[in-house]
Parts: structure tokens; C-alpha cells; sequence
């Protein structure tokens, strides 16, 4: 039984190292370019993060009704807000937090979640 398993270990070894041969050969520039769009990605993250915990913080916004997306430094508010200074302080956070480049407000005002 334990030679079955260990040579069951030894032919998918043996078939899987062309593979990992193949992915070293790759030229380093292939490899270099996910560093930047990963990075891009976690910085996105980041942002929406510091702006989520932003709403949590300030009793003016609901944190659970306005969503917050961000791509490329562009972030986009969306969800229901019960009044139109809820929507602008919502903004407005958004605006002032580091690494944010625009703003797109879809919030919608005094919508109800419930339908």
C-alpha cells in the first residue's frame, strides 16, 4: 500500500515538472508585469477600505447603505442615502481620502432598500 502511494507522488511529479520547468522559462518582463496591476489592485483595496471605515466612523453616513468601488483611483458611490447631506458627506469623505483621484456619486437620495 505505501509503494502504490509513493509511486502515485513520483508520476504526478514526473507530470507536473515540465510545467514548473515551463513557467521559469517565461521572459522576466511577462512576470514583472503583474507586480504593478497587483499593487494597483491592493492600493484599490486600500482605498475603499480607509473610506468604509470613514463612513463607520462618522454618524452621518450609514456605512451598511452606501457602497464604496474603486478601480484605478476612481471611486464610485452607490446605495441609498436617507437625505442629500447624508449623499454629500458621503462624497466628500470619499474625496479627501489619500490615493483617490475623482469621485462618480450614483447614491441615490431618500430611496428605500425595500422594494
Amino acid at each position: 500500500m505505501k509503494f502504490r502511494c509513493a509511486m502515485a507522488f513520483v508520476v504526478i511529479g514526473l507530470a507536473l515538472g515540465p510545467l514548473t520547468t515551463h513557467a521559469a522559462d517565461k521572459p522576466a518582463e511577462k512576470k514583472d508585469g503583474m507586480i504593478p496591476r497587483v499593487k494597483e489592485v491592493a492600493d484599490d483595496t486600500t482605498v475603499t477600505s480607509r473610506i468604509k471605515a470613514e463612513f463607520a466612523r462618522d454618524k452621518a453616513v450609514s456605512a451598511l447603505g452606501i457602497s464604496v468601488d474603486t478601480n484605478k483611483g476612481v471611486v464610485t458611490l452607490s446605495g441609498n442615502a436617507k437625505s442629500r447631506e447624508e449623499a454629500d458627506k458621503a462624497v466628500s469623505i470619499a474625496k479627501s481620502t489619500s490615493g483617490v483621484s475623482s469621485v462618480k456619486n450614483e447614491i441615490k437620495v431618500g430611496a428605500s432598500a425595500k422594494k
